[in-house]
């Protein structure tokens, strides 16, 4: 099984930009689409874009769609999440996984990142 570690994260002001990090383990990293997820505080793990392993299909959250942007280095086996336009509610704990349909693959996460997003 795939085990993935998310960095990039940290504290910006609304309307700032980050660009977060996935690597992946396995040689099998391009057959997988991956996606990425958040979860805030008290809230559920939602799902916030994903991208298919020949990174011809990505789908976006409607909360983020327009703001952030997923690629891929299949070379890498690293996944970004490129956020710009950065909101308080966009705060919150970052996880990758690999993706089927939007949903995560596997129940096990990594450790995530933190964005921090102030007003």
């Amino acid at each position: 099984q795939a085990q993935v570690a998310e960095s990039g994260g940290g504290l910006v002001q609304a309307g700032g930009s980050l660009r977060l990090s996935c690597v992946a383990s396995g040689r099998t990293f391009s057959t997988f689409d991956m996606g990425w997820f958040r979860q805030a505080p008290g809230k559920e793990r939602e799902f916030v874009a994903d991208i298919s392993g020949d990174t011809r299909r990505t789908h976006y959250a409607d909360s983020v769609k327009g703001r952030f942007t997923i690629s891929r280095d299949n070379a890498k086996n690293t996944v970004y999440l490129q956020m710009d336009s950065l909101k308080p509610e966009d705060t919150a704990v970052y996880f990758c996984n690999p993706t089927y349909d939007s949903a995560s693959l596997t129940s096990l996460w990594g450790q995530g990142t933190q964005v921090t997003v102030s007003s």
